[in-house]
């Protein structure tokens, strides 16, 4: 055995604690690290504790190749170092890795940077990962899980970020990926030039606030016009709810939620306009959600952030979908007295997420699948609401929710009818043109509105304004 080693291969079966660089730039790169990672965990000597972001980067060495995505997940293994490679590389096998030539394209890359602290060198395997330090596509992952850990000894001990901020600047930054849906390109949250993506709100319920009874399945034809329209009026995301979070609303059972939704889901899916649409289910229950994704549906937007049902997060996971997490206290019905900050509503906005995001990854749900929502409206007053929107940008850098991208939904909400005398929610498109433009400025990745037609084109004016 050549070089340093302060392990040796055949140590006592423990729990060891290790992190692993993902990458691939070959075929659908995120499904194919998604599958990598389930393999990982398939015999149960393995278990993920923690992903970071996917960030997207050009090639290094070899550059004439496809970008690559690369990730790191934080691992707990019974595997000695040199049974983990044997796993790692009998999973890359198994995907159908074909190494043509060094450093070129790959359709996976699983490679071992840490493992327990420790230093390990042989002919097949160097930990850490002897090339780490030089590559910002490995540094910036691990960085979102362990920023202020430094390599082992006899290296000198400083903070990976220190590394990290010690490399030169890319030209093109790097960009954390979120997936939509199967078709629709993913979310580039660190890219300047990016597309706002404009979210439809289809209520098919009796009593929301604003558009109660307005949309319904009991009357196909007409949904379908209203979908189409949306459409065509710029929405990219369809949300679907069949249930009111208006203070106040009555609480259907699941059964009645899925009976308002599930045909809705089921017509979006049948139109050919909208083979390019992700659609969203808004729900908090976790039965729900499953259903909804079973019919088609690609994302969960629960308003509770998995606190009102405690399979919820779990369920995600098992379903392998991407969730938006919103911020609310209590209940739909208890929020309004739920509104004191004494810390500030922006550092106690991003605690709390950042409390609901750990809670999501703990229950299996990959980093890379998180959306946020500060929950304009929603436990908030009209000064905290305002001073999200203001500070939008300070809550996008938060220390723990970095790479994460932000929904923001302030369509037709009280504040904005307060500031502006409108008391009929239906008309308060003035106020929620600015509010939304407001979003967008300080770095909204998706906004979900009433208007369609109306925000899209405020939308494509603030996105030529503030996307450069």
């Amino acid at each position: 055995m050549a070089g340093h080693c302060q392990i040796h291969d055949n140590a006592p079966q423990r729990e060891h604690r290790a992190f692993i660089a993902l990458g691939s730039n070959l075929d659908d790169r995120i499904a194919m690290i998604e599958k990598a990672c389930k393999e990982m965990e398939a015999r149960g000597d393995i278990r993920i504790v923690r992903t970071s972001s996917l960030w997207e980067t050009k090639a290094m060495y070899v550059l004439d190749q496809g970008n690559f995505i690369n990730g790191a997940c934080e691992i707990e293994t019974s595997l000695s170092p040199i049974g983990l490679l044997d796993r790692l590389q009998s999973i890359e096998n198994q995907l159908g890795r074909v190494k043509l030539i060094d450093k070129g394209p790959r359709n996976i890359d699983l490679d071992i940077l840490l493992y327990d602290g420790v230093t390990f060198s042989n002919e097949r395997l160097q930990i850490p990962h002897r090339l780490m330090l030089e590559r910002e596509f490995v540094l910036r992952p691990l960085c979102e899980l362990i920023p202020n850990e430094g390599l082992p000894p006899p290296h000198p001990q400083v903070p990976l970020l220190d590394h990290l901020n010690q490399l030169p600047r890319s030209e093109d930054p790097l960009s954390s990926l979120t997936p939509l849906s199967r078709t629709l390109p993913p979310i580039t949250a660190h890219h300047t030039y990016r597309k706002t993506h404009v979210m439809s709100i289809l209520n098919l319920t009796p009593d929301s606030f604003s558009d109660g009874g307005i949309h319904s399945t009991s009357n196909l034809l007409a949904l379908k016009k209203t979908i189409q329209s949306h459409i065509k009026a710029g929405a990219t995301i369809l949300d679907v709810g069949g249930q009111s979070t208006r203070p106040g609303a009555v609480q259907v059972t699941s059964a009645e939620e899925i009976s308002r939704i599930l045909p809705a889901i089921k017509l979006i899916r049948s139109l050919p306009e909208a083979e390019n649409i992700a659609i969203s289910v808004d729900t908090y229950r976790a039965d729900v959600a499953e259903a909804a994704i079973k019919a088609g549906a690609d994302i969960v937007n629960d308003v509770s952030a998995g606190n009102l049902d405690p399979e919820m997060l779990a369920t995600v996971a098992r379903l392998g979908c991407t969730v938006c997490l919103m911020h609310m206290r209590g209940t739909p019905a208890t929020m309004n007295e739920l509104t004191s900050y004494p810390d500030g509503v922006v550092e106690t906005v991003g605690r709390e997420l950042l409390d609901r995001v750990q809670a999501a990854e703990k229950a299996g749900i990959r980093r890379w699948r998180i959306i946020l929502d500060p929950g304009i409206g929603f436990a908030k007053k009209q000064e905290q609401n305002l001073e999200l929107l203001r500070r939008l940008s300070h809550l996008r850098s938060f220390p723990g929710l970095h790479g994460i991208p932000w929904l923001i939904g302030a369509s037709r909400k009280a504040f904005v009818g307060k500031i502006t005398g409108v008391k009929e929610a239906r008309e308060r498109t003035w106020g929620t043109a600015a509010a939304i433009s407001a979003a967008i400025q300080g770095g909204a990745d998706i906004v979900r509105v009433h208007d369609v037609e109306e925000m899209g084109k405020v939308a494509k004016m603030a996105d030529a304004v503030w996307r450069v």
